[in-house]
């Protein structure tokens, strides 16, 4: 069976990575291990790790999908090859790692969480296993596949049943999300920031959706200098804390919260 264009990017990450320690294991004969190295090899060893937990049907079926281990659960995603929002990128992958291995310090049990961008909805999928009201949003022509992704994930597996709503960013928000009733705990995006010429409106869209004790949870691959200048234009409006980072994927994780200016 051949692999689709996410095991194939992953797959070349990995051997990236393993190239990489190899060098390093010949370079430590003659250089002691400093912090850099240490955290190069934390960094190879969760992208390991991560990836040992992706799979491929060994049978070919009608529908065709790719599987996850997490949470305790077989997740089975269906993609669309024809639309990048309907893929499974890394950025996901390392957001939904982080919320299974650090469930005491971000409990999702109860919360009101909302994923902007969720694609395939494989993020989603598991802050529901893990006990999360949870709302996916993504423009109209991916909900489709999404809300067939989280319907076969998650029936009669969660506390509570996941929603499946249309977001387009900066689009009727006041109406589709009014302030006074989105009370959210927490907002996930993984891969939102890209060349797209709607990073404004993806602005507007994380400021409309946090309270002051609202919690985002970012995860963003470094591409092009406009990202960097989209991250310079979020923290005018946000706290933002880098929490980990992958330097073989160019992928940073970050945690926001919405600048008090009153006791500024």
């Amino acid at each position: 069976m051949g692999f689709n264009m996410r095991e194939i990017y992953w797959r070349k990450c990995l051997w990236r990575v393993k190239e990489e320690g190899a060098e390093e294991g010949r370079e430590s004969l003659r250089i002691t291990a400093g912090p850099e190295n240490r955290e190069a090899d934390d960094d190879r060893k969760v992208v390991a790790e991560i990836m040992q937990r992706c799979f491929v049907p060994t049978l070919v079926t009608a529908i065709s999908w790719e599987g996850f281990h997490f949470v305790g659960h077989e997740i089975r995603i269906t993609e669309a090859m024809d639309c990048y929002g309907a893929v499974v990128w890394p950025s996901a992958l390392v957001l939904y790692y982080f919320l299974e291995t650090n469930v005491k310090q971000y409990n999702m049990v109860d919360k009101n969480v909302i994923e902007i961008g969720a694609g395939t909805g494989l993020v989603s999928i598991v802050a529901s296993l893990l006990g999360a009201h949870v709302t996916a949003t993504d423009l109209p022509e991916l909900l489709g596949n999404l809300q067939y992704n989280i319907s076969q994930n998650t029936k009669m597996k969660c506390k509570h049943l996941p929603q499946v709503k249309e977001l387009s960013w900066g689009v009727a928000l006041d109406k589709n999300f009014p302030k006074a009733s989105s009370n959210f705990d927490y907002i996930l995006a993984a891969d939102v920031v890209y060349a797209h010429p709607f990073l404004e409106e993806l602005l507007i869209t994380f400021d409309h959706l946090c309270k002051e004790t609202t919690v985002i949870l970012w995860v963003m691959k470094f591409r092009l200098e406009k990202e960097n200048k989209f991250v310079d234009r979020f923290k005018e409006l946000f706290n933002l804390e880098e929490i980990s980072s992958f330097p073989s994927l160019n992928i940073k994780l970050y945690k926001a919260m919405k600048k008090n200016w009153r006791s500024a």
